[in-house]
C-alpha cells in the first residue's frame, strides 16, 4: 500500500488563522513547535508549570507561559506535548475540565490516547502531528528553509475540518516541506515503540554494550573497544541517512561489505526475529503500555535503577573520557 503524503501545496495555514494554539510543556518538542508556530503567523500560548527549567526556557524565548488550566481554557487547538508518563494525570486533573465542544486536541506521539490514558470528551476532536526528528532538529530545519518531516492521524470519527486543522499545523512546524504521511493513532503509536525497542534505543545499546564487552573481555583495550564499536557508529548511520543499505555498502570496503553479508545473519538470528515479533506482540497487547503505566505509578524504582547502573557501565566512563579529547565534538555530559 503507498502512503499518502501531503506536501506545502497541500496545507493552508488560513485554517489556523483564527485558532489559538496551546503548547503544553516547553520541552524537546514544545520548544520546537511553538517557536516554529510563531514565525509562521499562529497565535500560541505556552503551557507549563512555574518555577521549572523549561518555564524558565519559554520566558527566555519571549513566550509568557501560563498554568495549564489557563493555557486550555483560553486556546481552540490545544497540543500535549508533555512526557508520556506524566500525560494521564495532567489530563485529568487540568486538561479535560476545561475542553469545550470544537476545540482539537493534539499530541505528537499516540501512546496515551491510543492506550486508552487520555480520551476527549464528545465534541473535541483527536489529531496527532508527529515530527520524525527530535525537537532541536525540528527547529534548526525550519529555521534553514526546511522541514522535518512528520506523521499526521484523526482519532475516531474527526472531522475534514480537522484534517485541515492538522496539515495547517504541520505546515506551520515545517512539515510540509519535508512531506507528511497519513497514518492512524494505532499505527504511529505501536510502530514507534516497536522502532524505540528493537532498533533505535534497545537493539543499537545492548549491541554496543555486548560487541564493547566481548573486545575488552577478550584482552583488548577499552579505548580500541570504544572506537569500534561506538565511535564508528555514527559514520555508518549517517551513510545509512544519505543512502540506505545500498550507498553504506558502496562507501565501506569490500572487506567490510563481506564481513555485513556473511556475519551480519549470525548477530541477528532467526531467534532474534522471534524475539522481536514478541515484542510487537506486547506492544500491541497493550502489554508494555501497562508495564510502563504501573511502572510509573510506583515511582519508576526499576526504571531509576536501570538508568543508574546503565550511566557507570565501562563503556559510558572510557567514553566520557575519550570524548573530552577530541575536541570536534561538542560532548555533552548528562
Amino acid at each position: 500500500m503507498t502512503a499518502k503524503i501531503y506536501y506545502d501545496n497541500d496545507a493552508d495555514l488560513s485554517h489556523l488563522k483564527d485558532k489559538v494554539i496551546a503548547i503544553l510543556g516547553y520541552g524537546s518538542q514544545g520548544h520546537a513547535q511553538a517557536q516554529n508556530l510563531r514565525d509562521s503567523g499562529c497565535n500560541v500560548i505556552v503551557g507549563q508549570r512555574p518555577g521549572s527549567a523549561n518555564y524558565d526556557l519559554a520566558v527566555s524565548h519571549n513566550f509568557d507561559p501560563k498554568p495549564i488550566d489557563e493555557a486550555v481554557k483560553a486556546a481552540d487547538v490545544i497540543n500535549i506535548l508533555l512526557p508520556d508518563e506524566v500525560q494521564a494525570d495532567v489530563y485529568r486533573q487540568h486538561i479535560l475540565p476545561h475542553l469545550k465542544p470544537g476545540n482539537v486536541l493534539m499530541c505528537s506521539h499516540g501512546f496515551n490516547i491510543h492506550f486508552g490514558q487520555v480520551e476527549p470528551p464528545k465534541g473535541v476532536d483527536a489529531l496527532l502531528v508527529a515530527p520524525k526528528g527530535p525537537g532541536h532538529l525540528v527547529r534548526s530545519e525550519y529555521v534553514k528553509g526546511g522541514g522535518v518531516p512528520c506523521l499526521i492521524a484523526l482519532g475516531e470519527g474527526a472531522s475534514e475540518t480537522t484534517r485541515q486543522i492538522g496539515l495547517a499545523y504541520a505546515k506551520a512546524i515545517g512539515g510540509t516541506r519535508g512531506g507528511v504521511i497519513e497514518t492512524t493513532f494505532a499505527e504511529e503509536t505501536e510502530t514507534d515503540l516497536f522502532g524505540e525497542q528493537v532498533v533505535l534505543c534497545g537493539g543499537v545499546s545492548e549491541l554496543v554494550k555486548a560487541a564493547f564487552d566481548t573486545l575488552v573481555e577478550a584482552g583488548y583495550q577499552p579505548e580500541m573497544a570504544y572506537f569500534e564499536c561506538m565511535h564508528e557508529l555514527k559514520l555508518i548511520v549517517d551513510l545509512f541517512y544519505e543512502g540506505g543499505l545500498s550507498y553504506m555498502r558502496y562507501s565501506v570496503s569490500n572487506t567490510a561489505e563481506y564481513g555485513d553479508y556473511t556475519r551480519g545473519p549470525r548477530i541477528i538470528t532467526e531467534e532474534t526475529r522471534k524475539e522481536m515479533k514478541r515484542i510487537l506482540s506486547e506492544i500491541q497487547q497493550g502489554l508494555f503500555a501497562r508495564e510502563w503505566i504501573l511502572e510509573n505509578k510506583a515511582g519508576a524504582p526499576a526504571f531509576k535503577a536501570r538508568r543508574r547502573l546503565d550511566r557507570n557501565h565501562q563503556i559510558e566512563v572510557v567514553g566520557r573520557r575519550l570524548r573530552k579529547l577530541m575536541s570536534w565534538i561538542d560532548a555533552k555530559e548528562v
